[in-house]
């Protein structure tokens, strides 16, 4: 009698143990069905409020809203930044058309232009209050008017005679420099006839310094207050190569600053203020929607934690990378740095508004690149849908063999760079530089422009113009038939082999097998190289497969 007490005893205990275990497989498996469910799934089976849904649907609204605001600010101070360096150029450079010639703006051939040019620039700049329509003026310091700066650089010493085909050059350079006041400007310029004095077979350039001031008053019809502007100008006589050519440049360097004393009547302080309160707004938002998805960041980990425990005790297996990347959501991480970027552009742009910075080019990099993440991140929530979330499995799929496919092809684009620059760059004006050569190579394989670079080539050296016909033919026939063909074709074979996996079904993981009950856990078999990498990105986007029967199904993601 006493053993079979016992023996009850110990069968209860055994399955008290065996149901405490299964309770726990349960919770878990439940755990881990609530957590890859859809926002929706969620609160119909939970009556859960899918807040970060509804903070990411509330944050792109007034992202979005914030930098089309700042955007259509920018874009007024562009203007006024163009407008003004064209302005300029018509008041200071004599014989300026409009147009840039290259990278100059204007070019004289003689020594009387030269001059011309020179006394032309010394008298506009004394006479600037009278001529000038906008509201520039000279810069002071201190209650004193800032001075024009006139250098003129030239080697030491030097004599030449082309007829006989000697030189004697120094190459040091020294530079020779004197100011003025505007309002002295005759009185110095005949005081100093020396100082204009000109070799012209040994000088190298002449550069013309000043600084004026000006503001930029259209803000304020669009309710904003108005920027005060430094604008450091520097005219440039360019002697360089000496081959009778003369160019000039000018360069405006504008700087922005708050106005040191001002007063405005109307709406425009009233409106900046409703500005900085939505974008205070802007930044709460952020920073809830942060919280909330680091809070999830948090609850995966130790769900992963759990898991990972109970896999290994029960059967003594650890969980592959593939199933805890299903975890680590990159979504959340996008989000996440989304949040950031948008909480220091918000910044940013407060202290613009409150003229505290200037730095309107920084702040539309923070915006614009948060408002870019914000919109990917949408791809998310249409990934929860079989039918939309074939470019997003697609582009996981081919990412690994376009990037190696990509790599291969890069070392032959780059060849051709450097190919093209050193031997049509004298001769073509896409092929000058490095940077320009890419972006005319990428022109060309993409179908654009392709007239034009054969026929923009100078055909003066019959070596070179042959060498660039088969340099440009071979370019395109490989790229354009043979590369990007290629190119094509990966894409295309990702995008075949998701459309038959979604068809017949997706490989199964240990983790996708543990939620549909499975209790055994074979050793996976190998498999080809192509399923594997495919059978792995998809992976990543779907935990609990489907066959829905139409698209109101909403698939786990």
């Amino acid at each position: 009698m006493e053993l079979l007490v016992r023996y009850l005893d110990r069968s209860n205990s055994v399955s008290s143990d065996m149901t405490q275990d299964l309770v726990k497989e349960e919770n878990l498996r439940d755990d881990l069905r609530y957590y890859f469910m859809s926002p929706c799934e969620k609160y119909r089976t939970r009556r859960h409020i899918p807040w970060k849904m509804g903070v990411q649907i509330l944050k792109i609204v007034m992202i979005t809203t914030q930098l089309i605001l700042f955007g259509l600010n920018n874009q007024l101070v562009v203007a006024y930044k163009e407008e003004t360096t064209m302005a300029l150029k018509n008041l200071f450079l004599k014989g300026y058309t409009g147009v840039d010639e290259d990278d100059y703006s204007v070019a004289v051939y003689t020594q009387q232009a030269v001059f011309d040019s020179l006394f032309y620039v010394l008298d506009q700049y004394s006479q600037l209050g009278q001529l000038s329509v906008g509201p520039i003026s000279y810069a002071e310091e201190d209650g004193k008017l800032l001075p024009l700066t006139i250098c003129k650089e030239y080697y030491r010493k030097g004599s030449l005679e082309p007829s006989d085909e000697t030189y004697d050059i120094d190459a040091h350079l020294e530079t020779d420099c004197m100011s003025h006041d505007p309002r002295t400007a005759n009185m110095w310029r005949t005081q100093n006839t020396s100082f204009f004095s000109l070799d012209f077979y040994r000088l190298v350039n002449i550069k013309i310094s000043f600084q004026l001031k000006g503001i930029n008053l259209q803000t304020v019809r669009h309710r904003e207050l108005p920027d005060c502007y430094s604008f450091h100008v520097t005219i440039i006589f360019d002697n360089q190569c000496h081959s009778g050519k003369v160019k000039l440049f000018l360069d405006i360097d504008a700087e922005s600053n708050a106005c040191k004393d001002w007063k405005i009547s109307g709406t425009a302080q009233k409106n900046t203020h409703y500005l900085l309160v939505f974008d205070g707004f802007v930044i709460l938002v952020c920073i809830t929607s942060a919280a909330l998805c680091t809070r999830s960041i948090i609850l995966a980990v130790r769900l992963l934690q759990r898991f990972s425990r109970f896999f290994q005790e029960n059967f003594n297996r650890k969980v592959c990378e593939d199933d805890q990347s299903e975890f680590l959501n990159g979504w959340y991480v996008l989000v996440i740095v989304s949040d950031l970027l948008a909480i220091v552009g918000s910044i940013l742009k407060m202290e613009i508004q409150a003229k505290s910075l200037t730095s309107y080019d920084v702040c539309s990099i923070f915006l614009g690149t948060s408002t870019l993440l914000v919109w990917v991140g949408v791809i998310r929530y249409l990934g929860y849908f079989q039918k939309y979330n074939v470019l997003i499995l697609t582009m996981k799929a081919a990412f690994p063999k376009v990037l190696r496919f990509c790599c291969c092809a890069g070392m032959i684009y780059l060849g051709y760079t450097f190919c093209g620059w050193i031997v049509l760059g004298p001769y073509h004006e896409k092929f000058e530089g490095l940077s320009r050569v890419a972006e005319c190579l990428f022109s060309l394989l993409n179908g654009d422009d392709m007239f034009t670079t054969f026929a923009q080539l100078k055909d003066k050296n019959i070596l070179v113009w042959l060498f660039s016909r088969a340099y440009l033919y071979s370019f395109i026939s490989l790229f354009i038939y043979m590369v990007l063909s290629l190119f094509i074709a990966l894409i295309t074979d990702s995008y075949e082999t998701i459309k038959n996996y979604q068809r017949d079904g997706f490989p199964l993981t240990d983790l996708q097998k543990f939620l549909l009950g499975h209790k055994d856990f074979p050793v996976q078999e190998e498999i080809g190289q192509t399923e594997v990498e495919l059978s792995n990105s998809i992976r990543h986007c779907y935990c609990c497969q489907r066959a829905p029967p139409s698209d109101d199904v909403i698939l786990i993601s």
